[in-house]
């Protein structure tokens, strides 16, 4: 599944598919459009990617099947 991206766009806030060139959807805050492409990427089970103000990416979170998993560590 393709991967969602929180990236802004003239002052607001919008998420995009990866490799499309509309938004999904458009937000006033980055919490709201965060909180959205969140809800979008567990139920696809891809990665959310949040990036800064200047597109710089700040944060990913990965809700899929991640092909790297921890390891099971004891302490």
């Amino acid at each position: 599944m393709p991967n969602q991206h929180v990236v802004p766009n003239n002052g607001k806030w919008q998420v995009k598919r990866e490799n499309s060139d509309r938004a999904t959807k458009n937000f006033n805050t980055q919490k709201e459009a965060i909180s959205y492409g969140r809800n979008i990427a567990i139920n696809q089970q891809s990665e959310l990617i949040i990036h800064k103000r200047n597109g710089k990416i700040r944060d990913k979170d990965s809700y899929g099947n991640d092909p790297c998993p921890p390891r099971d560590t004891k302490y």
